[in-house]
């Protein structure tokens, strides 16, 4: 029982505060990804229009990343993480007074300024807090505040429809402004510590990264989850969803249905992380990160040829399971590649931006599919991005290894030098 307790320590307080920030910002983001592609249509937008406002967001992310790496690593990770979800929440009041289409689209650009901020920083802040023994564990719970966010803001923006495009937007502000106050007051004192205490840990640098087979295949699967998970779920399915089963003749109808995929591939994730994350701690992130990708990728790949809608809506747990038992793995390898001792901020915003560059690319190229052959083939697009996301981490070596032969696995020591004994030292004795 002792062992257990060294072996696996409880989760900080400061990152317990963290997530409970981060499922706030995801119930609001759950109001909103239904309403957002409606919204667009409202101001009589194509698909790839309303597919736009979605890359809008991730173009935005993918500029800015390299600031927000650079500016986690002089301003510290809780100044960063405030300031970006208050640049979100901005974006957000504009957005819900937009007159027209082009209003649209720049405000909801803005918002990914900030969205990278505090995204970047709270990956630095996880790395940098998380005992190496629960990493998969942390970033399992990090990721599992936005899927119960995530489960029930969809259902509940669709439900908020009826009250017009604009409410769900305002609420969604108004939660990130919440948001940032829990931090400001929560994380006072960690904050206040860390600007008295300079950060004198070495940095790792993104070539030092980059020679890293794992690294790249992480980079690979994050392009590959961004394409999917947070381009084209968030911008195309609604609008399959909206479109493929209006007059269905069920309680679920339009909207409804849109909301309701959207909750689905929610909850297939929640369901999956619970166990994923803890698994990878114990058995290795990359079997965990090659199912996930391979299930995500058959249940996207089917998801635009089914017309029954208990079909589709099996399809959305299936694929979200996938995503499930990827994310906190793919999470947590990356912070097994930098380790605790080493200031990583461009390493962390290289992995933001390759998801954010399928998340841009991802709605636009797909969008274009839909126009024209329609949603079947564009799904089947996504699934196949999926499937070499999958092959990437084929060869790549484990990250989370055991620190001796048949020991806990505590992640890849990080790189660092071990200073040499005081009698070699120069000046010593």
């Amino acid at each position: 029982m002792a062992r257990t307790t060294v072996d696996r320590p409880p989760i900080p307080r400061e990152i317990r505060v963290l997530i409970a920030a981060a499922f706030i910002i995801a119930i609001g983001f759950g109001i909103i990804a239904p309403v957002l592609p409606q919204y667009a249509q409202s101001f009589n937008a194509s698909a790839t229009a309303v597919s736009a406002v979605v890359s809008a967001f991730g173009l935005t992310r993918l500029l800015f990343a390299p600031l927000s790496g650079r500016a986690t690593s002089r301003f510290g990770e809780t100044p960063t993480y405030m300031t970006g979800v208050l640049i979100v929440a901005a974006s957000m009041f504009l957005v819900a007074f937009s007159q027209d289409y082009w209003q649209l689209l720049v405000f909801r650009g803005l918002g990914g300024i900030g969205s990278t901020l505090f995204t970047v920083s709270a990956m630095a802040f996880l790395a940098r807090r998380s005992p190496p023994t629960i990493r998969g564990r942390v970033s399992g719970a990090y990721a599992s505040a936005f899927l119960v966010g995530n489960i029930a803001g969809p259902v509940i923006g669709s439900l908020l429809a009826v009250f017009g495009h604009r409410v769900p937007f305002l609420i969604y502000g108004t939660s990130l402004v919440l948001a940032a106050g829990l931090v400001f007051v929560l994380l006072r004192d960690s904050r206040l510590a860390d600007r008295g205490r300079p950060d004198a840990r070495p940095e790792m640098r993104l070539a030092e990264a980059w020679d890293n087979h794992s690294y790249r295949a992480a980079l690979t699967s994050f392009f590959a989850n961004g394409w999917a998970t947070f381009g084209v779920r968030n911008s195309l399915t609604p609008l399959l969803a909206a479109t493929a089963f209006t007059g269905a003749g069920l309680w679920l109808d339009g909207p409804q249905v849109a909301g309701a995929a959207l909750s689905l591939f929610a909850a297939g994730n929640i369901a999956a992380v619970t166990f994923s994350s803890r698994l990878s701690d114990v058995h290795g992130r990359k079997p965990l990160i090659i199912t996930g990708l391979l299930v995500a990728a058959a249940g996207t790949a089917a998801l635009g040829w089914v017309q029954d809608v208990w079909a589709f809506l099996a399809l959305c747990v299936l694929a979200g399971a996938g995503t499930g038992l990827l994310n906190a793995p793919q999470q947590a390898a990356v912070t097994d590649i930098v380790g605790q001792d080493r200031k990583a901020g461009p390493v962390m915003s290289t992995a933001q931006m390759a998801a954010d560059l399928g998340a841009i690319s991802g709605p636009l190229l797909a969008g274009l599919v839909v126009d024209a052959a329609g949603f079947g083939w564009a799904f089947a697009l996504t699934g196949g991005i999926l499937a070499v996301g999958a092959a990437s981490w084929a060869f790549a070596p484990e990250t989370n290894l055991p620190v001796r032969p048949g020991g806990p696995r505590t992640g890849a020591l990080p790189t660092v030098s071990p200073a040499p004994p005081p009698e070699h030292r120069p000046g010593a004795g």
